[in-house]
């Protein structure tokens, strides 16, 4: 089965059947991860499930995890990493870790960068707020193994039960294509610009897609480093 029989399998908003609208990132994701597939990687995704916090749901709640299903199907020598501020271990696969922890807290997201020696492919599909997008990268981006790809998702959307609240950084989708597009640096308390300029010295492409059948703005960034 390619990736989006699977997502469309397990429940996967990735997929093209799933979601409102259902967002088909499978459709890249097969493309990218096809030579990758039989590869023993370590593979993390932040944001295990829709309906959490960043929609105004609970934090304590039990939920199924339809991509980690997909991606331990489609990887079947990877092991796969979960970060989500809710609890997804009970997920039982000995290729699955689940770390919990929230995305605005830099202790929580070191202790996932140490759950790896390395990571191979990160997903951010989490919470959305474009401060917790930027600590991520702050904190995982170096973590990334070489030749690996670091992929934010939902960059067209910021949830507003979080947005407002947290410190005030530019968007994300602003800040990382003015900067790896256009060789602008946008002022940011968080990511500084010697930081950024140490991680463009690693990145050997970096992509913006929009969404996949409306166009518009930048929905999805991926970054392959060398």
């Amino acid at each position: 089965m390619n990736l989006t029989d699977l997502a469309n399998k397990f429940g996967s908003d990735k997929g093209t059947k799933h979601g409102n609208p259902p967002h088909r990132y499978t459709f890249l994701y097969d493309l990218i991860f096809h030579e990758l597939r039989e590869r023993p990687l370590n593979f993390l995704e932040l944001g295990l499930a829709v309906g959490g916090p960043e929609l105004g749901g609970p934090v304590d709640r039990t939920a199924a995890a339809p991509s980690v299903m997909m991606w331990l199907e489609y990887f079947p020598n990877a092991h796969v990493f979960g970060f989500d501020i809710s609890d997804f271990s009970h997920i039982r696969n000995e290729r699955f870790t689940f770390v919990r922890g929230d995305g605005g807290s830099s202790d929580d997201l070191e202790r996932l960068a140490q759950a790896a020696p390395r990571y191979d492919v990160i997903i951010d599909d989490a919470s959305h707020a474009s401060y917790h997008q930027q600590l991520a990268f702050k904190t995982l981006f170096p973590r990334l193994a070489k030749d690996g790809l670091y992929i934010i998702e939902d960059l067209h959307w910021q949830s507003p039960f979080y947005e407002s609240k947290l410190p005030r950084v530019p968007k994300s989708a602003e800040f990382f294509g003015n900067f790896f597009m256009n060789g602008l640096f946008v002022e940011n308390d968080l990511l500084s610009r010697g930081f950024m300029m140490a991680a463009k010295e690693r990145v050997h492409t970096f992509s913006a897609f929009p969404d996949f059948t409306r166009g518009g703005a930048t929905k999805m960034i991926v970054l392959r480093v060398l």
